[in-house]
């Protein structure tokens, strides 16, 4: 129970942080001159630094194993995994700048609909009917919160702009493609965990990251250091950002291995909405009963997922309790769950590893 209390107390901690000091970094003002900090890549090679670390000591103090032996291919998949996840991070935080936090987070509940077209348009992927309406139900809900904005006086109209919801629409389709290239890494090589895939992928990230910077037609990198020197108050708050983000992902793994992805799943949905809370209570953003509808709308289409993702986790279950024999529709149930989950959640799911090395038809089931 305790171990239960400090992984979702952990996470809550972390991420709520993490989303808090997000807003205030790219959004606050730091001195006596009421300047902003505007260094994106800066603020994203700090924060895969600290990933990649904290990854690090993940793999080697906590789980006590050694690192992945890396081959050029591994290497090559890395990289081209973190050039993509370099690219789309400056997005979301630009995105700040036009809107207010909890229109990019609702936005970004989204993110399921450009993973779903990238795995369909690059690998040809099949996803179940609920799918499809559980995507309707988000785009729905975005859609309408977007239209029902705040007409209230002193609400600045930027904070909801167009713009601003255009960057963090190129962030999503990025992120799209990131997140399907990272499922065909783990498709193509079961050796690649969750912790290999954040150290490394979050080091090649650093690479690309300060060859951009250290490009001498480039200032960013000399001008973030002036201000940080300057506004000390920033370079906590961006500490503290980055930091908190690594650990939270830390308690993720935890979590998914100890409890399983339906406490995760809870605890990730639950704490999008406490982020949107905290934002438009500590932040004074204004959001109207239509645009709390909307919101209910976008969360009620997530948790229809959650549900509809475990009870197919039961049928899997259920048929390897059974011992039933594999036969085509129960390959194309166990191919649609990987399909839902990723490779990577559906390896720790012990029935759906055990159940889908039978299907594939190997004498013993495969380790968990």
């Amino acid at each position: 129970m305790l171990d239960f209390v400090v992984c979702v107390g952990g996470i809550y901690v972390c991420f709520l942080t993490w989303s808090t000091l997000q807003e205030r970094v790219t959004t606050s003002t730091y001195g006596a001159d009421h300047q902003r900090f505007q260094f994106t890549i800066v603020l994203n090679l700090l924060q895969a630094a600290a990933a990649s670390l904290v990854g690090f000591i993940y793999i080697r103090m906590v789980q006590r194993k050694p690192m992945l032996t890396m081959t050029k291919h591994r290497w090559r998949r890395f990289f081209q995994v973190a050039m993509l996840s370099s690219a789309a991070s400056p997005f979301g935080y630009m995105s700040l700048r036009y809107i207010n936090y909890p229109t990019m987070t609702l936005a970004k509940t989204c993110k399921m609909v450009p993973v779903m077209a990238m795995n369909k348009v690059l690998y040809g992927r099949h996803y179940a009917t609920h799918k499809y309406a559980v995507v309707a139900m988000i785009t729905m809900g975005v859609s309408a919160f977007m239209l029902c904005k705040s007409s209230a006086k002193g609400i600045d109209v930027v904070e909801n702009s167009a713009y601003g919801l255009l960057l963090v629409l190129v962030n999503l389709a990025i992120d799209g493609a990131v997140n399907s290239t990272q499922d065909q890494v783990f498709a193509e090589d079961a050796e690649i965990s969750g912790q290999h895939m954040m150290c490394l992928m979050n080091l090649c990230s650093c690479v690309l990251m300060s060859l951009w910077l250290l490009n001498p037609l480039n200032p960013e990198l000399s001008n973030a250091f002036q201000f940080l020197r300057t506004h000390p108050r920033a370079m906590t708050d961006i500490g503290m950002f980055a930091m908190c983000g690594a650990m939270g992902q830390c308690f993720v793994f935890y979590t998914l291995a100890n409890f399983g992805s339906l406490t995760l799943t809870t605890v990730t949905v639950t704490r999008k909405f406490l982020s949107i809370l905290i934002s438009v209570f500590y932040n004074g953003h204004s959001m109207n009963t239509r645009q709390w509808l909307a919101t209910s709308v976008v969360f009620a289409g997530i948790s229809l997922d959650v549900y509809m993702k475990q009870a197919a986790k039961r049928v899997i279950v259920h048929a390897v309790d059974d011992k039933r024999p594999v036969s085509a529709e129960l390959r194309e149930e166990v191919d649609e769950a990987v399909a839902e989950d990723g490779p990577l959640e559906a390896r720790d799911v012990p029935e759906l590893v055990a159940l889908r090395a039978g299907a594939n038809g190997s004498e013993e089931p495969a380790a968990a």
